[in-house]
């Protein structure tokens, strides 16, 4: 489906050959290297927006409702791929549509894109320029239709933040689920696309070529992920959900905290895994949850006040962290309310947290005030400058109010974990085409969890190749539309690997085999990689800030030692 905003029309084309066997992310990427200008400006008429379900979202493939957004990014300036699972991604799938593209420009107003099993078309939505999207969501709900999946940008979009994700609806639908990550929301905006409302009445559903075969490797991984540790039902994820890692990073003194100064505390239980479903169980929330229909990990949960008022959604891992923790603020409560508001104006939560924590050593507000932290998200929700410069992201910031410890790659804040406790998961922040990204190669798999092998975290030697091998499959995986913790099991029991494989082969009528995805990994990252050169990214690039490489993180008092020319090794032919 192709929506051309600058003449408000919408065109159903078929599926070229080429991008046949394509799905997710590999789909994404693609269409962005082969029709976006790399020099582009991300907020100008040439950049293109695409929205992709993977190749078995849709199907009965388990914990699969997964899909990729892709686009130029504004808060980068180089190819960008933002993950999300939500039931909205099944629908789109369910209604045939292997892609939306979305491109031009709107010279005014924004619009909402209707999609049914007859077609689509465009009306306006103006009414909700301006309107919290938890509101909104509920607006759109009531007027098209409780059963429809919704997708949209906030007023940090609409103030063109480098920090603006894109929300989908979870299973309540609520406004909880993200792709969050690179501005995506802006170039949403941009193109003057405020919503899309997809309808799963009447939907045909997805076509599988070979039922037999999908049918065996979906059973082999389902069996696979209700075996594994950190899969199964009772297992790691499904009773504490992400923020389970919390305890275990911490411990590891690896958990970056007051704006990555310190890699463990004794307050971080405050904000565990363990403690928060205490409190959603004492305030009847719900955990496990699903993100979408279909997983049997069931990761999430819907937080609320006391008494199950007001549910927010899921405070993953990473939000916990990045707006508690890295901001040195240790109550569930206030990072609630900050994952709210979050979610209602529509900024990615690692990159709002990280901005906060920047602003904060900058003298906007002492560490660990929760309160001003709050009063900060309301000036976005103001648009007032300095609202502005708080929704343009951590980088930003650190220019602004002139602080030095910014931890950005590619203009893109860190995640949860900190690089010189952990350090296969820097050569991957270093490494990847997308600017600091934990999920692009998780390395914490391995050297936290012992997943797919064991190796010690504060070792610099071998983690190049160990990045460079989970950035593959996880481009094949983001492209299946599995979700990225089916690697858990896949990594340590082969059976899985092969159901996963074989079920894709169901979907598309092909013949892959497990020594095929180090090939399909390795071609997803050349395309992105290459659209990074042109768009002007060089090996210099590669590289973790300087107060990374030089300033030691207690308790271990390391640095970041990986030599670069082993980072660089990391995409040698």
């Amino acid at each position: 489906m192709r929506v051309d905003m600058s003449e408000g029309n919408v065109e159903h084309q078929d599926v070229p050959e080429d991008y046949r066997t394509l799905g997710g992310r590999g789909l994404t990427s693609t269409i962005v290297s082969d029709e976006v200008p790399p020099d582009c400006h991300p907020l100008g008429p040439n950049n293109k927006l695409v929205f992709a379900p993977g190749i078995v979202t849709g199907t009965q493939a388990p914990t699969s409702g997964r899909m990729s957004v892709g686009a130029k990014s504004p808060l980068t300036g180089g190819i960008k791929e933002a993950n999300v699972g939500t039931r909205f991604s099944q629908t789109l799938a369910k209604l045939g549509i292997k892609a939306i593209i979305i491109e031009g420009q709107a010279e005014d107003g924004y619009s909402l894109l209707k999609i049914d099993k007859d077609g689509a078309e465009l009306s306006d939505a103006g009414e909700w320029s301006g309107e919290g999207l938890y509101k909104a969501y509920d607006e759109i709900r009531g007027e098209f239709g409780e059963d429809m999946d919704v997708c949209g940008c906030g007023i940090a979009a609409e103030l063109s933040g480098a920090n603006s994700g894109i929300a989908f609806n979870d299973t309540e639908g609520l406004p909880s689920r993200y792709a969050g990550r690179g501005g995506l929301g802006a170039v949403m905006a941009g193109r003057g696309l405020k919503f899309i409302v997809a309808d799963p009445e009447g939907a045909p559903g997805v076509e599988i070529e070979d039922e037999q075969a999908f049918d065996e490797g979906r059973k082999k991984l389902v069996n696979a992920l209700q075996e594994h540790d950190v899969t199964k039902p009772g297992g790691t994820l499904n009773t504490y959900g992400t923020d389970a890692l919390i305890n275990v990073i911490n411990e590891s003194g690896g958990l970056p905290q007051r704006n990555f100064s310190v890699g463990r505390t004794e307050e971080a239980s405050k904000v565990s895994g363990e403690e928060k479903a205490e409190r959603i169980e004492e305030r009847g929330g719900e955990r496990p949850h699903m993100c979408s229909p279909g997983c049997v990990i069931q990761c999430s949960e819907v937080w609320t006040k006391p008494d199950a008022k007001d549910p927010v959604g899921v405070l993953e891992y990473e939000s916990v962290w990045a707006l508690g923790p890295d901001c040195g603020i240790y109550d569930l409560d206030t990072i609630g309310e900050l994952n709210r508001a979050c979610n209602d104006l529509g900024l990615d939560t690692i990159e709002a947290g990280n901005t906060i924590a920047v602003a904060m050593e900058g003298g906007l507000a002492e560490l660990g005030d929760g309160e001003k932290a709050l009063e900060l998200m309301e000036e976005v929700r103001k648009g007032t400058p300095l609202g502005k410069i708080l929704v343009n992201g951590t980088e930003f910031a650190g220019q602004a109010f002139g602080v030095t410890r910014v931890p950005t790659v590619k203009g893109q804040a860190m995640p949860a974990y900190d690089p010189r406790a952990i350090k296969g998961i820097g050569v991957t922040y270093a490494s990847t085409p997308m600017g600091a990204d934990h999920t692009a190669g998780y390395a914490v798999a391995t050297e936290i969890m012992s997943v797919g092998g064991e190796a010690d975290p504060l070792e610099a030697k071998g983690k190049a190749e160990l990045s460079r091998n989970l950035q593959w499959s996880t481009a094949v995986i983001d492209s299946t539309g599995y979700c990225l913790f089916t690697a858990f099991a896949v990594m340590d029991i082969q059976e899985g690997l092969e159901g996963m494989v074989e079920s894709v082969n169901g979907v598309l009528g092909t013949d892959l085999t497990v020594d095929d995805i180090t090939e399909m990994g390795k071609q997803i990252l050349e395309t992105e990689r290459e659209f990074n050169e042109a768009a002007g990214f060089s090996k210099e690039d590669d590289r973790l800030p300087e107060f990374i490489r030089e300033e030691e993180l207690p308790p271990h008092n390391e640095v970041f030692d990986v030599p670069d020319e082993e980072i660089d090794k990391v995409h040698e032919p």
